[in-house]
C-alpha cells in the first residue's frame, strides 16, 4: 500500500462503513496522513485483479498498545470492496497479513467483529481465529440506520505458531 492508493483504500472502507457492520467508525480516514499515523507501515496490503489498477481490498494493523511488552499483539483490519465480496480475496488478504506479521515476529493478530456480521467471522474462523469472548452492549453505533442501538463485538485472536514462541 503506498499514499497513492489512499483514494481507492478510503473508498473501500467507506463501503464497508456503509454496511453498519464492519465498524464503530463513522468516516474513513480523510487523508493519507491520518491513515499513516494510525497503521503500522509493515503491514499494509492491497489487492487487485492481474493487471488491474481497480483495488478490491485492503488489510492493515494497528498497535494495541505503546507499552513495549505488547510490541507483537496488534490490530487488524480487512475490507473488501463491495464488488469483489464472495471471491475469496479477504481469504488472500487475511492470509498475506498472517505470513507478514508472523515474519515480523508478532505473535497476535487481534480484532473484533460485530455478531451480526457472519461473513468476517467466517472468513477469520477459516483463517485458524479463534472466539476469545463477546463484548455485549461494548459501544452504540452513532450514525445511520443503527444509531443509538448498542452493539455487541465478537474478540477474536490467532496465536502465531512461529513467533514468540
Amino acid at each position: 500500500m503506498t499514499p497513492a492508493d489512499h483514494p481507492q483504500v478510503r473508498a473501500v472502507h467507506a463501503e464497508g462503513i456503509a454496511t453498519g457492520h464492519a465498524t464503530f467508525e463513522t468516516a474513513p480516514a480523510a487523508s493519507w496522513e491520518e491513515f499513516d499515523a494510525a497503521k503500522l507501515p509493515a503491514h499494509r496490503l492491497v489487492a487487485r485483479a492481474v493487471g488491474a489498477d481497480e483495488l478490491l481490498g485492503w488489510a492493515a494493523v494497528s498497535p494495541v498498545s505503546a507499552r513495549p511488552v505488547y510490541a507483537g499483539v496488534v490490530e487488524h483490519s480487512v475490507y473488501v470492496a463491495a464488488a469483489a465480496r464472495g471471491r475469496g480475496v479477504g481469504r488472500l488478504l487475511l492470509d498475506a497479513l498472517v505470513a507478514s506479521t508472523e515474519a515480523a515476529g508478532v505473535w497476535t493478530l487481534q480484532c473484533s467483529v460485530f455478531r451480526e456480521n457472519t461473513a468476517s467471522l467466517a472468513l477469520h474462523a477459516a483463517a485458524g481465529f479463534r472466539v476469545v469472548g463477546t463484548r455485549e452492549r461494548i459501544a452504540r453505533a452513532s450514525t445511520g440506520p443503527l444509531a443509538g442501538t448498542w452493539r455487541d463485538t465478537v474478540l477474536l485472536e490467532r496465536r502465531s505458531t512461529t513467533a514468540g514462541r
